[in-house]
């Protein structure tokens, strides 16, 4: 079976587990305190609101997604499909963006596809799962598995912020890639999601400086 989700608690306890194992993570849970939970409900919208998100920025994929929902809420695969290409252009996808989520709507109503059944799997099979869909790759399978399935231990190496955040925090001279990103984390083991949020958490903050 897989591990427990986190919850507001077992964040705030690994968070200090962190911190005592890595003085560049301590000194963010001091000035900072805890991160956010981030969490999101699992289900079709929020894969549809992940794939938005993909290269572009988070305010942009929200607008997006708000148009969305204001199309069709509640928002299923059914609905989904029922929208051209003109609609989706209007609310905000891309062309690819469109395709990308067409096949997951129609993967989902054919039945080809069982997003609900991916809570019963551990991290590397519910993984691979989602990468089978045609447009969902590591960045959005491993962010669905942080936040909407709450895993301890996913570690979104291809994220942009959390490589600018590493190499702030661990004051490194160059940014480091996806693999030297992987590399860095095993050090977070079993809580490379809660360093996730932490290392988020300091760039976020930086961002309003």
């Amino acid at each position: 079976m897989p591990p427990g989700a986190l919850t507001e608690a077992t964040l705030a306890e690994a968070a200090r587990v962190l911190a005592e194992r890595d003085a560049d993570l301590a000194r963010i849970l001091h000035d900072l305190g805890p991160p956010p939970l981030w969490a999101r409900e699992p289900g079709f919208p929020t894969l549809i609101h992940i794939i938005l998100e993909q290269q572009v920025s988070l305010a942009s994929a929200r607008a997006a997604f708000v148009r969305l929902l204001a199309a069709a809420s509640p928002l299923t695969p059914q609905r989904f499909l029922a929208f051209d290409d003109g609609t989706l252009k209007a609310i905000g996808f891309s062309r690819q963006k469109s395709a990308y989520s067409r096949h997951l709507a129609q993967a989902l109503v054919q039945g080809t596809f069982d997003l609900d059944a991916l809570h019963r799997l551990d991290d590397e099979p519910a993984r691979a799962a989602l990468l089978r869909l045609k447009g969902i790759g590591p960045w959005t399978a491993d962010i669905y598995l942080l936040m909407a399935l709450l895993r301890p231990d996913v570690w979104p190496s291809g994220d942009l912020a959390l490589a600018v955040a590493v190499q702030r925090v661990k004051r490194l001279p160059h940014r480091p890639s996806s693999d030297e990103l992987a590399v860095i984390g095993q050090g977070w083991q079993p809580w490379r999601a809660v360093a996730a949020r932490m290392l988020w958490y300091y760039y976020l903050d930086g961002q309003n400086d």
